[in-house]
């Protein structure tokens, strides 16, 4: 099994070389740069200094675009900005080396499942025509979310990937709170013949209409995890609780037992 964890966050960008070697130094392999209320790294300059630092000591980078992204919005504007927020990780993940662009898709609003589906699969193609004319490097990751009334069940993202060749981000503590379980057997089984995961992780609290807030994760829920993934693969584990740093410590510690 061939797994890198690390967490969601690098701290400033100013002392990214200082953290990716620190990261190195506590086995962490793995940063997703956060995007999630805004595009901190806009120039490319920057963008590819961070991602010389990272490649220097083994880091391996993704980014997780805005959260104000609505490919199924009634209205036009909104998924013009929405695709224009993800083309712009895309370009600054190009000068980084980033190899996906984490993002969650969008919401069903007075839509069916079906017809958003069918909006969501074509901006994703028409997002990938652009990436492909721009020569972006990263790709796009549409992520399974922890919400009933928001785009990203199981199906629905394994869907995607088939129908429109993009890549996938498997969020475990968002299945726990969509569906009360992790469906570790159905995950494997659907995307049994990717090689290669890109896997988030967290505690969670969550009711009847699924996630409320991310939390701490344990070590011995770490251990699950670890024991329910498949062995075949080259998975990347990325933490977002609110220590994400600490919690991929945790993750690490349950990963070397395991190895014992």
């Amino acid at each position: 099994m061939s797994i890198k964890i690390g967490p969601a966050g690098m701290g400033p960008v100013k002392d990214a070389e200082e953290t990716f070697e620190e990261f190195r130094r506590l086995g962490i392999k793995a940063s997703e740069i956060p995007f999630t209320y805004g595009i901190f790294i806009t120039k490319k300059e920057i963008a590819r200094k961070v991602g010389k630092a990272a490649e220097k000591f083994g880091i391996q980078l993704s980014i997780h675009a805005p959260y104000w992204i609505n490919l199924n919005s009634a209205e036009k504007e909104k998924i013009a900005g929405s695709k224009q927020r993800i083309l712009k990780c895309c370009e600054i993940g190009t000068y980084l080396g980033a190899k996906r662009v984490v993002f969650h898709p969008g919401y069903y609003g007075k839509k069916s499942k079906e017809e958003t589906y069918e909006n969501i699969k074509k901006e994703i193609l028409e997002l990938q025509k652009e990436i492909k004319k721009k020569k972006y490097t990263p790709k796009l990751a549409p992520e399974t979310t922890g919400k009933i009334n928001v785009f990203g069940g199981i199906s629905e993202i394994k869907k995607l990937v088939e129908e429109t060749g993009c890549s996938f981000c498997i969020d475990f503590a968002h299945i726990l709170a969509r569906y009360k379980t992790y469906n570790f057997k159905r995950i494997k089984k659907e995307f049994k013949e990717f090689k290669k995961w890109h896997v988030h992780f967290s505690g969670i609290d969550y009711g009847e209409k699924g996630e409320k807030k991310h939390l701490q994760v344990s070590e011995k829920e770490f251990r699950r995890l670890l024991l329910n993934l498949p062995k075949n693969k080259e998975i990347t584990i990325i933490n977002e609780s609110p220590s994400p740093l600490n919690a991929s410590l945790t993750g690490l510690k349950a990963l070397n037992k395991l190895r014992r």
